[in-house]
């Protein structure tokens, strides 16, 4: 079990960052494995993920998970129910480049340990970062 956070220096404005990552429909464009997000019912989102893990066959995976988009502050909390208890926060924030932002992004999960974790939040973000300069082109 654990926390995590980790932030990036994304090159674009916080108010476009924002805009773009409150839009649940872009989930699949910067979170590896992921192939489809429909929000409904207020914040829930019905996502499905392709995965392949070492000890069962590929296969795609739906399941029900929510995001509360708070404005004020620019920032997002997500979580999907189950006995991981997984959730996380992100925060767009000014950073000291024009044009740029900082983004933080913090996890809760009691599934994985240490570096795993780690390096699919380092993954997540670099998606992150990447999507959405490639937005702004």
């Amino acid at each position: 079990m654990g926390d995590y956070r980790e932030s990036i220096i994304v090159q674009v404005s916080p108010d476009r960052l924002f805009a773009y990552l409150s839009d649940v429909q872009h989930l699949p464009s910067y979170m590896p494995r992921l192939t489809s997000a429909r929000p409904h019912d207020g914040d829930r989102v019905t996502v499905t993920a392709h995965i392949n893990p070492p000890d069962a066959s590929e296969r795609d995976v739906t399941s029900e998970a929510w995001i509360h988009v708070m404005r004020d502050g620019k920032s997002l909390e997500w979580g999907a129910p189950g006995p991981h208890d997984y959730r996380g926060r992100l925060r767009v924030d000014e950073s000291e480049g024009a044009g740029s932002s900082r983004l933080t992004v913090e996890l809760h999960t009691e599934h994985a340990e240490g570096e795993q974790v780690d390096h699919g939040l380092d993954e997540a973000l670099r998606g992150i970062k990447q999507a959405a300069e490639d937005a702004e082109r």
